[in-house]
């Protein structure tokens, strides 16, 4: 079998005709039989929905028309089970439903409940069935959704990742821990609660301090952890998909990070992806930070950690909720630019800014008996300045430095990249 993969397609215009993009990618993408991109947008039209008390950082939309112009690039599969789903709240995430329900783009993470977003979904192709399962490390806690139940209806929302976070620290520094919050009083309220029921008892080894929990160990860690409820519903997707599909891909939005550097994934994500694979999928596919992160083959399978930005619009937003200019001290008295502006201090900061953001890959990848054979990346450039028009649009790029330093990210693993005459970027494990 035969795939295509693009990162985070941040769209929220519609895309011109004649557009040069369609023709330089779109046959690239075609060559998969299964052809996945991260839709980091809402379908929904003006004045339908409310906005959310929060948003994955600014609230974005656009119409469902522009899921027309997706489909030139060749696209057949997707998920929109990232920070952005609910950004204009529940309606706007049922929208956004409806929209992709009535397309023939397959997707998966998002549900009317639990059940229906954690489901694997199937993608029919004349060279086998694919099964897609979407995963978000990085979202508001009211975004999960809620499992079905006898007498009460589920809750709509995403199939999150729920991330299992403490600090290690010596015995020492834990009960210094201890009577710091003992003389703050920090955790007054939460322990009254407690004992009347509301929460467990923590063991010995363990102290809160407001919202973190520190635990005894042998050396200072911040330790995050998949939760293990979440991994297991993952895994049971994994079984059922193996019954139903001839390929399974797993889509995970991710965020978080390592160290301080935004190109090294968290560990956690690393053990995600290598579970995902030992149970029994085939690919994990990796999108949410905007720019690229290393890939590896394990077990004779790829991963992705970030395939980086496809498509970026951040500075296409026509309208937006009085919350978002209240977060920056302004009304809605004020227009988009004054707003943007003020956010990106002067357009000198943020994702718009940072060349690094604009710059991805596309891996085009062959299987046989569901192990990788062949793996190639064709170099995207989203235009950065210029013609109102194409900014943030793809094209294939003509400087390909970044490819180096995507290549030295990912040399642990054992991969090697050589750019060919064509520009595209051939691997050998």
């Amino acid at each position: 079998m035969r795939f295509t993969a693009a990162g985070d397609a941040i769209i929220q215009r519609r895309i011109q005709d004649g557009f040069a993009g369609f023709q330089e990618i779109a046959p690239f993408v075609k060559r998969g039989d299964a052809r996945f991109f991260n839709l980091e947008t809402t379908l929904n039209r003006e004045g339908e929905c409310f906005a959310s008390q929060f948003s994955g950082g600014t609230y974005i939309r656009t119409n469902p028309e522009m899921l027309d112009d997706i489909k030139k690039f060749g696209f057949n599969i997707t998920s929109f089970n990232n920070n952005h789903a609910m950004d204009f709240s529940y309606g706007g995430l049922l929208k956004t439903l409806e929209h992709l329900e009535a397309s023939d783009i397959v997707h998966a993470g998002v549900g009317r409940n639990l059940d229906e977003a954690a489901a694997p979904r199937y993608l029919e192709t004349p060279n086998g069935r694919v099964a897609l399962i979407a995963v978000n490390t990085s979202f508001e806690p009211s975004m999960m959704a809620g499992t079905q139940g006898r007498r009460v209806p589920g809750r709509p929302g995403i199939n999150g990742l729920r991330i299992d976070e403490k600090i290690i620290v010596t015995k020492d520094e834990l009960e210094m821990v201890k009577n710091l919050a003992k003389r703050t009083q920090i955790n007054a309220e939460k322990e009254i609660t407690r004992k009347e029921g509301y929460h467990g008892e923590l063991p010995a080894h363990q102290v809160e301090f407001g919202s973190l929990l520190f635990e005894a160990g042998e050396k200072g860690e911040y330790k995050r952890t998949v939760n293990k409820a979440d991994m297991a519903r993952v895994e049971k997707a994994i079984y059922e998909a193996q019954f139903q599909a001839d390929y399974i891909m797993i889509s995970v939005h991710s965020h978080q990070l390592s160290g301080d550097k935004k190109e090294t994934p968290s560990e956690f994500l690393q053990d995600f992806a290598h579970a995902c694979i030992d149970s029994g999928a085939n690919a994990v596919v990796g999108h949410g930070p905007h720019l690229l992160r290393p890939m590896e083959i394990y077990k004779d399978c790829p991963i992705f950690y970030s395939l980086g930005d496809f498509i970026l619009q951040l500075y296409s937003v026509e309208f937006a909720p009085e919350d978002f200019y209240g977060k920056y001290g302004m009304t809605s008295d004020a227009t988009m630019h004054q707003l943007l502006k003020q956010r990106s201090k002067d357009f000198t900061v943020g994702l718009m800014t940072d060349r690094r953001m604009f710059q991805s890959v596309i891996p085009y990848w062959e299987t046989k008996d569901k192990k990788i054979t062949k793996l190639e990346l064709l170099p995207i450039d989203c235009a950065m300045h210029g013609n109102k028009s194409e900014v943030g649009l793809p094209r294939i790029a003509t400087n390909l430095e970044f490819v180096e330093r995507l290549a030295e990210m990912s040399a642990y693993s054992g991969i090697q990249m050589k750019i060919g005459k064509d520009s595209i970027v051939r691997c050998e494990w």
